[in-house]
């Protein structure tokens, strides 16, 4: 094995503590049988320790070995939202032009119908027109979710959150993928839950990855996203998400499954195979937009009460206006409508950007707002980030990624949504001068 591959032997340990494999307190063996038991040099194996040491992972104790830490070095501190003088490459939310004379159109409509709507305040369920139409929306082939069944939150952000909190209480543990949506690591920290990394290939989540975490310690749910995964554009093929659905049925858990960009792709949802295993989770701000959203969140009957209950005292329900505005957008034909603009917006950035950055090593789906660019080894993510804000673009380094702190690729994601196209190709084309250059960069 090349000195070079420590970083991956150091993930694989990184991986094996997140998932409770190897439990805080627990001794790791010399770095000479490490290194035996790995087929890989001694040295290698040092390197490898002192990565983990590096990531807050492991202690050592001179005399006595290195042992698993008890409370893990704490996540990268990033910037929450980009400087406003920035050009955006880290939020998703797409603005082409007919989403104002939409917006305009809504509020009028809205204003002519009469309604109470700035006096209206609905519950988890809204009102029985509203589910009604919140499932016929969400309805696809081979998924029909039941009116009965659907409940809305403020936003998609508030949705998971109740969903999470409907699943998991304080110290319970929620598996994902080891690179996962930024919010939801901050989500799951404040409502007490652990996340647990799982496994994943070019199609997500390995079944057999979930089988093994849940062995080792008991999981009290799931958070996958199927289609489109952020932030590596993931999406399962039809075997795939029957074999989650199999593992859900045998070991009795519950799977969130975050469709926020299934909009953008036809994939049939992970809920349509394991309907009374899975609670999907929809929103309005990436198909419509932010501004007026609502979250949607279509579960299995056994848990809407319990669901429902979580939206309440969260404080998460939707307002009357915002649900009374996408009402107007799901029955109107406005919500398909830019759905199927934003298909084309999304393809054709897609397309500039591998263009520009033709040479450089780029993961993701061609059909995504977002796209995942692997960085030349002698880049570090945090120092590319920092070396392209100075140069008046946000993005976010793997790290914001990354469940395990210190477990995250050499790598940056790039939102294309954002920036009108003029300024996406400018943009690009200063990170692609910018990677393959010698400037700003760190040397490990």
């Amino acid at each position: 094995m090349r000195a070079t591959d420590y970083r991956g032997v150091a993930d694989a340990a990184a991986a094996q503590i997140a998932a409770g494999t190897l439990r805080p307190g627990d001794r790791l063996p010399p770095q000479r049988d490490f290194a035996y038991a790995r087929g890989i040099a001694v040295s290698t194996a040092s390197r490898v320790y002192a990565e983990l040491g590096r990531r807050g992972l492991v202690t050592g104790e001179v005399g006595r070995g290195t042992f698993v830490r008890s409370e893990p070095g704490g996540a990268v501190d990033l910037q929450p939202e980009p400087p406003p003088a920035a050009l955006d490459l880290q939020r998703t939310h797409s603005r082409l032009p007919e989403q104002e004379a939409v917006l305009a159109e809504t509020l009028a409509a809205l204003a002519r119908s009469g309604t109470e709507i700035g006096f209206s305040q609905y519950g988890p369920d809204g009102t029985p027109r509203a589910r009604a139409v919140a499932a016929g929306f969400l309805a696809r082939d081979g998924y029909a979710p039941k009116s009965a069944d659907i409940l809305f939150a403020g936003n998609g952000r508030q949705a998971l959150a109740a969903a999470l909190a409907a699943l998991a209480p304080p110290g319970g543990r929620i598996g994902c993928e080891p690179l996962t949506y930024p919010v939801v690591k901050g989500i799951a920290s404040r409502l007490g839950i652990t996340l647990v990394p799982l496994a994943m290939d070019a199609e997500g989540v390995c079944p057999d990855a979930i089988l093994q975490a849940h062995r080792a310690t008991p999981l009290s749910g799931l958070y996958l996203q199927p289609t489109l995964q952020n932030p590596l554009g993931a999406t399962m093929s039809a075997t795939r998400r029957a074999d989650l659905a199999r593992v859900l049925e045998r070991t009795g858990l519950t799977a969130i499954e975050d469709a926020v960009y299934s909009f953008l792709a036809d994939a049939r949802p992970l809920a349509s195979l394991a309907p009374d295993r899975t609670i999907l989770i929809d929103s309005l701000s990436k198909r419509v937009m932010p501004a007026l959203t609502i979250g949607m969140i279509a579960g299995p009957p056994h848990l809407t009460d319990r669901l429902a209950a979580s939206v309440r005292q969260g404080a998460w329900t939707a307002l009357g206006l915002s649900l009374a505005a996408g009402l107007h957008w799901m029955s109107g034909g406005s919500a398909a409508t830019l759905a199927d603009a934003k298909r084309r917006d999304a393809a054709s950035r897609q397309a500039l950007a591998r263009e520009i950055l033709t040479g450089l090593t780029v993961v993701g789906d061609p059909r995504a707002y977002h796209l995942w660019l692997e960085l030349p080894e002698t880049w570090r993510a945090e120092a590319f980030a920092a070396a392209s804000l100075r140069r008046g673009i946000a993005l976010l380094p793997a790290p914001a990624f990354a469940v395990v702190p210190g477990h995250a690729p050499n790598a940056v994601r790039l939102a294309l949504a954002t920036p009108s196209r003029e300024d996406l190709a400018g943009a690009l084309r200063t990170l692609r001068r910018l990677a393959v250059s010698e400037d700003d960069q760190v040397v490990e």
